[in-house]
């Protein structure tokens, strides 16, 4: 299997610096980082669609360069790290979940290379940096909003597997709902699956037959039951609105462009990227937002998440983390 970019994947981040004068098109060319994305799941995944966006735009901006693949299976995806490490990038991003002590080992075997992974485990060495999911505070806002939106007081959640960046931002949206609904009762469903929208929608199918009215989807296809059954539904990672516009009201953002500058910044620097990335997706680096649809949400939910939501930004409120697994 070789895991070699197509000739399209490699004009997406080079098209914008094709385009400049050719003195600049070699300065960036000397500075830009060079940077392997190994994507488990397909890059039009909600989670991996953030990074592979954010990557991309860094290379638009000149910053690195970028090739990826995708929908590596576990038992492929060292050798597609250690491929790339051959290859000559300076910074391979990856997810270890799957593949924990394989994607330590391929790092530890290529100490001149930067790794940065997705994973429940701490960094390692100079050169094994991680990084967790963390929407949690734009979860807790949205929640916030929910809490005063259902009629029967019964949320609903779907998530992939019960990870601890899984369980903390379905753990944080209940705060939310918790802060303004102290009657509100909780249903979640695990699906055992990264993309699988039909199971999904199944599983949020059977909440909404239990009585919740309003569902916050961790997954893709859950935003699909509630728009077949009318109720609501809170979106995370990307914004659903636009594909289910009388469905989703409030989307919890993620945004890893900060933490790609960080580490970039420090491969540049030539500093050790052995440590944890997770805080540049906190809000006040920019790294997760919320956004909704005013005329969606009752007037009177909004000017209390408003004021949490500064003082999240301000430092004054810190979301609880519990990456304990939801019932």
């Amino acid at each position: 299997m070789s895991f070699k970019i197509t000739r399209r994947t490699a004009l997406l981040g080079a098209a914008s610096t094709l385009a400049m004068p050719a003195i600049l098109r070699n300065a960036y060319a000397m500075d830009a980082v060079k940077v392997a994305g190994v994507h488990n799941s397909p890059v039009e995944n909600a989670w991996n669609s953030r990074i592979h966006l954010a990557l991309q735009q860094a290379a638009e901006a000149g910053k690195i360069t970028y090739e990826f693949s995708e929908a590596v299976a576990a038992t492929d995806y060292p050798r597609a790290m250690r491929e790339y490490a051959e290859s000559g990038v300076q910074l391979i991003w990856g997810e270890s979940y799957a593949v924990e002590n394989e994607a330590r080992e391929v790092a530890a075997d290529y100490p001149d290379v930067a790794f940065l992974m997705g994973s429940s485990g701490g960094p390692e060495g100079d050169n094994f940096g991680v990084f967790g999911t963390r929407n949690h505070e734009a979860a807790y806002l949205a929640g916030m909003l929910a809490g005063k939106m259902s009629e029967t007081n019964t949320f609903g959640s779907v998530g992939g597997f019960p990870i601890p960046e899984v369980n903390l931002l379905i753990n944080a949206f209940r705060a939310g709902v918790s802060e303004v609904n102290a009657d509100a009762t909780f249903l979640n469903g695990f699906i055992g699956a990264w993309f699988d929208p039909a199971r999904a929608k199944e599983a949020a199918l059977a909440q909404i037959d239990a009585g919740a009215d309003i569902l916050f989807g961790e997954r893709i296809g859950t935003a699909d039951a509630a728009q077949e059954r009318g109720i609501k539904a809170i979106g995370s990672l990307i914004d659903y609105t636009p594909r289910y516009p009388e469905t989703v009201f409030a989307n919890a953002i993620w945004n890893y462009g900060p933490t790609i500058d960080a580490i970039v910044a420090d491969v540049i620097a030539g500093n050790p990227v052995g440590k944890d990335y997770t805080e540049f997706s906190f809000m006040k680096h920019g790294g997760n937002e919320l956004i909704f649809v005013e005329d969606m949400v009752p007037t009177d939910a909004i000017p209390a998440m408003e004021a949490k939501r500064a003082m999240i930004e301000a430092g004054d409120f810190d979301v609880p983390i519990d990456n304990e697994e939801p019932a």
